[in-house]
């Protein structure tokens, strides 16, 4: 099986390695970052499939780092791994070309099928934000 590879980037170590290992047994996480200029490096560097990042971060913020991958045509499958359930944010986030939006608090169910539906072309928003949408 060919599994997609993936970057994560957050600034808090502890839940950047529970995703990384949410995310191991069905995708190949090639590196992980703390911050949003090393993300950026890091996909140009990796060429991965997908992005998951948080939007808070230093250097360069999440939001700001994936519009600038999907503009460059780096990564079209970006997702946002938030806490923020903002509808403004998520506004900007489909504005920026992030194709799925998922709460943190909603990763351990959501993570694995906003990415499957990201790399098959889709979108995703976690349920928390589509309760928060409607």
């Amino acid at each position: 099986m060919d599994r997609k590879r993936i970057v994560l980037a957050d600034d808090h170590q502890e839940l950047l390695q529970e995703i990384r290992q949410l995310l191991t047994p069905e995708f190949q996480v090639l590196r992980t970052v703390s911050d949003g200029l090393e993300l950026l490096a890091a996909v140009r560097a990796c060429k991965p499939d997908a992005v998951v990042s948080d939007i808070r971060m230093p250097g360069l913020n999440g939001l700001e780092a994936c519009r600038q991958i999907v503009h460059e045509g780096l990564c079209g499958a970006a997702i946002l791994l938030t806490m923020y359930d903002d509808g403004q944010l998520v506004t900007k986030a489909i504005q920026a070309g992030v194709r799925g939006y998922v709460l943190k608090i909603d990763a351990g169910g959501e993570l694995i099928p906003a990415l499957n539906s990201v790399l098959a072309g889709g979108t995703y928003h976690s349920s928390g934000v589509r309760r928060r949408m409607e």
